[in-house]
C-alpha cells in the first residue's frame, strides 16, 4: 500500500515556523502517529509570504466573515491570506489527503472556535482560521482535527479510524474495474460501520446492491461520501456492545463452557466501563485464531490502525 498522507500544522512538527520564531511540536503526532504517515506540512503565513519573526495577528469582526489583522500596527492582511489560500487548496488536491491536523486557536489553521475581536478590545465571536475555515470548505468531509481537540482520546480514536479506512478504501478501488472490489471492501468493513452508524451500513449496502445501474465512477464518489459520513459519528459504548455481541454469535458452538463465562464476563465489565474496549477486541482476536473463523479474520473492526497507536487502551 502507498503511505497514507496527512495535511499538517508545520508547527506541529517542531518547525519554527510561528510568529515568535518558536514551533508547538506535538509528540504524539511526529513519534507515534509519524511512523505510519506521511505529512504534507502547510504554513499559511510563511507560505504567503510573511517572515518569521513577525507581528502576531488576530481575527477581527464579524465572525461570519472576520478579517485578519496584525495586532500592533492593524494591517489588514485577509486578501493576502484568502488570495494564497484559495490557490493551496487547489493544490492539495494533488496529494491524495486522507485528513489534516490543524494548529489549534491559530487565526490561519484553527479548525474552530478561534476568537474573534470586535476591534476594541472585546470578543465578537468565535470561527474557524482563515485557511482552515477555505479547506474544510473545499474538502467537506475529509477528516479534520486540531492537535489539540486530539487530546482527547475518543476524538483521537475516531480522527485516525476515519483516515485509516479512507486509505484503505482508496487503496482497494483505485484500479477498480467492477464493484467487486467495493462489495470486497464493504463486507470487511461491516462490523466497523455498525459500531458507527447501523442506518448508513444498510444505506451503503443498499448503494452496492444497486450498483451495476450506476457508473464506477460515481458509485465510487458515492460510497465514499457515505463511508466518512457514518465514521464521523461516534462509536459509543453502546453501540460497541452491540457488534461485540453479535461477534459472540459466531461463537455459540465454538466456545467451552468456562471460555463463554469469560466472554460474557468481560463484555459486562466493557459495558460497565471497568475495562477499556482493547480487552475483550483481544479476546476476540485470540478466539478468531485459536478457532479460524475467516469471516470474522477479515473484519477490520477487529484491527482498524495499528495496535501500537493504543487507541483502544482507554476506557
Amino acid at each position: 500500500m502507498e503511505t497514507l498522507r496527512l495535511g499538517i500544522s508545520r508547527c506541529l512538527l517542531g518547525e519554527r515556523v510561528r510568529y515568535d520564531g518558536q514551533h508547538k511540536y506535538d509528540p504524539f503526532l511526529v513519534e507515534t502517529l509519524g511512523k505510519y504517515v506521511a505529512y504534507v506540512p502547510v504554513c499559511p503565513e510563511v507560505e504567503c509570504g510573511l517572515p518569521v519573526p513577525r507581528e502576531a495577528m488576530r481575527l477581527v469582526g464579524d465572525p461570519e466573515n472576520p478579517r485578519l489583522m496584525t495586532q500592533r500596527t492593524e494591517q489588514d492582511l485577509t486578501g493576502r491570506m484568502l488570495d494564497w489560500a484559495r490557490r493551496r487548496v487547489v493544490e492539495l488536491e494533488k496529494e491524495n489527503l486522507c485528513g489534516f491536523v490543524f494548529k489549534s486557536r491559530s487565526p490561519s489553521s484553527g479548525m474552530e472556535r478561534v476568537k474573534v475581536y470586535n476591534g476594541r478590545g472585546g470578543l465578537s465571536g468565535r470561527a474557524p482560521g482563515l485557511f482552515a475555515r477555505l479547506f474544510m470548505e473545499h474538502f467537506p468531509l475529509l477528516p479534520a482535527e486540531d492537535e489539540g481537540r486530539l487530546h482527547d482520546p475518543g476524538l483521537r480514536e475516531n480522527f485516525i479510524e476515519r483516515v485509516f479506512t479512507l486509505h484503505r478504501y482508496r487503496e482497494a478501488v483505485a484500479s477498480a474495474r467492477s464493484v467487486r472490489p467495493l462489495t470486497d471492501f464493504h463486507a470487511a468493513h461491516k462490523l466497523l460501520l455498525m459500531a458507527h452508524s447501523p442506518a448508513h451500513l444498510r444505506e451503503m449496502g443498499r448503494l452496492l446492491a444497486q450498483g451495476k445501474q450506476t457508473p464506477l465512477p460515481r458509485l465510487r464518489d458515492a460510497y465514499e461520501a457515505r463511508l466518512l459520513e457514518a465514521l464521523k459519528r461516534h462509536a459509543t459504548v453502546k453501540k460497541h456492545v452491540n457488534v461485540l455481541q453479535h461477534l459472540l454469535g459466531y461463537f455459540k458452538k465454538l466456545l467451552g463452557a468456562d471460555e463463554k463465562q469469560e466472554m460474557l464476563e468481560v463484555l459486562d465489565a466493557y459495558k460497565r466501563e471497568l475495562v477499556p474496549l482493547i480487552v475483550p477486541v483481544t479476546l476476540f482476536n485470540h478466539y478468531v485464531r485459536k478457532y479460524d473463523v475467516p469471516y470474522l479474520a477479515e473484519q477490520l473492526y477487529l484491527r482498524p490502525y495499528p495496535l501500537e497507536l493504543k487507541l483502544r487502551n482507554h476506557a
